[in-house]
């Protein structure tokens, strides 16, 4: 385990191992405009959102490392106390990087990376007609953790509209994460995109109170078939499965009627497949099934 103390090294060196550990880091595209009307758009990957009453959104445009200046969108809502925050997906992400060049001030980033100026509803910046989604905020509180290179400024807005391109929605109205296709900020050059095999779902614990891995058989907690994420998974249920329903899944259960048969005389080897059995299930969200299994053994 390497272990640094912030202190002992370059905030540079820090700020790499930082960017490069805490991600994916969603990306707030925003576009400001200061008191002369000149337009500024730019990413920043210190996002995210902290609560729902009032609709907050936090980013921060921290100060440069290298020369400890500050940047154009801090200056702006300084000045004019409003932003849209700006949604990044695929199909405009390399649109996005060209917006995060340094320009001079006045430069208009819609203009050099070919994004499209939208009229916001209810705050002066424009928005990104481009983009999947985008929250027109007030900005409530700046907040500066220090006058050095690398020093965070938060700024704290109040969302007061939104907008959402209707092609991200499911049927019932909500946003499908396929559709939305949104990219988050790793380290160095690199970037993520939330689609295709690095979308999962896991059932959220609050819908129910599940038995814990403390719960768990011995045998189970300490196999070395299970992975922590399938141990987990098994104890994120209320209850087991009865001894009546294991039975009557057995009974319908030709593969692992013949597995118990075939291995009876060999417990270790029995116990082995079938947590190989059960852990299959477990990973195609059969939770119900894998339990059925393991409750052959137990």
């Amino acid at each position: 385990m390497l272990t640094i103390n912030p202190k002992d090294i370059s905030t540079g060196e820090f700020h790499g191992y930082m960017l490069g550990a805490i991600a994916p880091r969603p990306i707030a595209f925003a576009s400001t405009i200061d008191k002369a009307g000149n337009v500024n758009l730019s990413p920043f990957s210190f996002f995210n959102a902290f609560g729902s009453n009032p609709p907050t959104i936090i980013f921060s445009p921290a100060r440069r490392v290298r020369d400890n200046t500050i940047k154009h969108t801090l200056e702006n809502v300084m000045e004019v106390d409003e932003v849209v925050i700006n949604i990044v997906n695929y199909n405009m992400v390399e649109q996005m990087s060209l917006a995060s060049t340094e320009y001079d001030k006045g430069v208009n980033e819609f203009v050099k990376s070919g994004l499209t100026e939208a009229p916001s509803s209810l705050v002066k910046p424009p928005r990104v007609l481009e983009a999947p989604a985008a929250f027109e905020c007030k900005v409530k509180q700046i907040i500066s953790m220090g006058d050095q290179g690398g020093a965070a400024n938060l700024i704290i807005c109040e969302v007061i509209l939104a907008h959402f391109n209707e092609n991200i929605l499911d049927a019932d109205g909500k946003i499908d994460p396929f559709k939305l296709d949104a990219v988050a900020r790793m380290g160095g050059d690199w970037y993520c995109r939330a689609n295709g095999d690095a979308l999962f779902e896991i059932p959220k614990p609050v819908r129910n109170k599940g038995i814990g891995v403390d719960a768990l058989p011995q045998s189970v907690r300490e196999s070395v078939i299970f992975t922590g994420n399938n141990i987990a998974r098994l104890g994120n249920v209320e209850q087991l499965p009865s001894a009546e329903q294991a039975a009557a899944y057995l009974t319908e259960n030709a593969e692992l009627k013949e597995l118990l048969t075939r291995l009876k005389n060999d417990p270790e080897n029995l116990i082995d497949q079938i947590h190989v059995l059960a852990k299959q299930h477990l990973e195609a969200g059969n939770v119900n099934e894998a339990w059925m299994i393991l409750l052959q053994i137990l």
